[in-house]
């Protein structure tokens, strides 16, 4: 049980009822923080174009079914994900329909996780899903693409499938265990797109024609049963993957059940396609982010741990010499995603929350 509690099922774990969470307006927490966007459904990752113009995934609200089976009881398929697109103070969505899932009895949903820009203007987004590939063939055919990597050409509405992440964890199941994937962080580069399955526990590569490889693989770890008796095995989950100024590649983990306090890392992924930590200690990271002066930004979904029944997260920022400041906690709620630009943050805030989640800038100096 617990396999790979990933961000979305987290929020049924502490109890998070998305009717009752706080969502707090940024100035009244900071007259530096400044709105965005607003009216988002499960705002999730975030993304510039070299333009400046700013997207967002929304992971949307799932819909009436078809539903299929989840570990947690079952989540129930909807077309209501989408990508906004904020451009000079004004915000619209230029991506819509696309599969979202609800899980029944809660507020938490999965779809799109995260997007991208290259600079030919396409956009790439991961979808998530949460559970067995292998229970897609219930779906209709836009349910289907769940678990893939899709790419638009905006302004325009329509979209292909790059590739299919779901398929490769049937066949390949980089980490030999019980099928599941979850796409979510995503990263471009020259020659292909990475993508963090944080249900896969695998950093993957995309290449031409959708041929996708296992770059790394987060085995589970022991830590202390909060129920006391022997350790037990944690998931690692990695939800994010950024590439660092010394070239490599840099995965955080949310972790899995039971959610340590502390027990989040960032790792660094070498030559050999080996995970090793690079700073450690941190709560349930949901994003990563290096800044212009080389200082890793990390964003915890939940500060005070996803069992705590806190759900203030937190903007934490780690110079080259390892030296941590909180950036920002208090107005965070469950924030989801994160992106640097011109000497701010950008954060998704509440990113489990429907019809209100927010897009904030938070100044770094």
């Amino acid at each position: 049980m617990f396999r790979r509690l990933t961000v979305i099922s987290t929020a049924l774990i502490t109890g998070l009822s998305l009717t009752v969470l706080p969502v707090v307006p940024a100035d009244a927490h900071s007259t530096r923080w400044r709105v965005i966007a607003t009216g988002l459904d499960s705002p999730r990752g975030l993304g510039f174009a070299p333009n400046g113009t700013l997207y967002v995934a929304e992971a949307g609200i799932g819909g009436a079914g078809p539903c299929i089976p989840h570990p947690l009881g079952q989540i129930c398929y909807g077309a209501t994900g989408a990508v906004t697109q904020v451009r000079r103070g004004h915000q619209k969505r230029v991506l819509t329909g696309l599969p979202s899932f609800a899980l029944q009895g809660t507020d938490e949903v999965f779809g799109p996780s995260d997007v991208g820009l290259n600079g030919s203007g396409k956009l790439y987004v991961t979808l998530g899903l949460g559970d067995d590939p292998g229970l897609r063939s219930q779906l209709p055919a836009n349910g289907q693409l769940a678990a893939t990597l899709i790419r638009a050409k905006v302004p325009k509405p329509t979209f292909k499938v790059v590739a299919d992440i779901g398929a490769y964890e049937l066949a390949a199941n980089p980490d030999r265990g019980l099928p599941d994937t979850n796409p979510q962080g995503l990263l471009l580069t020259k020659s292909g797109q990475v993508v963090a399955d944080a249900g896969g526990n695998a950093l993957l590569g995309v290449r031409s024609h959708g041929r996708i490889s296992t770059l790394a693989v987060f085995p589970p770890r022991l830590v202390p049963n909060p129920a006391g008796g022997p350790d037990i095995p944690m998931q690692a989950v990695p939800t994010t993957v950024t590439r660092g100024p010394d070239g490599a590649l840099y995965v955080g983990q949310l972790t899995g059940f039971p959610f340590p306090v502390g027990g989040a890392n960032v790792y660094r992924i070498g030559h050999n396609g080996q995970p090793k930590v690079a700073i450690g200690g941190f709560t349930n990271i949901i994003d990563i982010a290096f800044g212009p002066d080389k200082a890793l930004y990390v964003l915890e979904i939940a500060h005070n741990g996803l069992l705590s029944g806190d759900p203030t997260g937190a903007l934490i920022r780690v110079d080259k010499h390892g030296k941590r400041t909180v950036i920002a906690s208090e107005g965070l709620t469950m924030p989801t995603g994160l992106a640097i630009r011109n000497g701010k943050a950008y954060v998704s805030n509440c990113g489990v929350c429907a019809d209100i989640g927010q897009v904030i800038a938070i100044p770094l100096h």
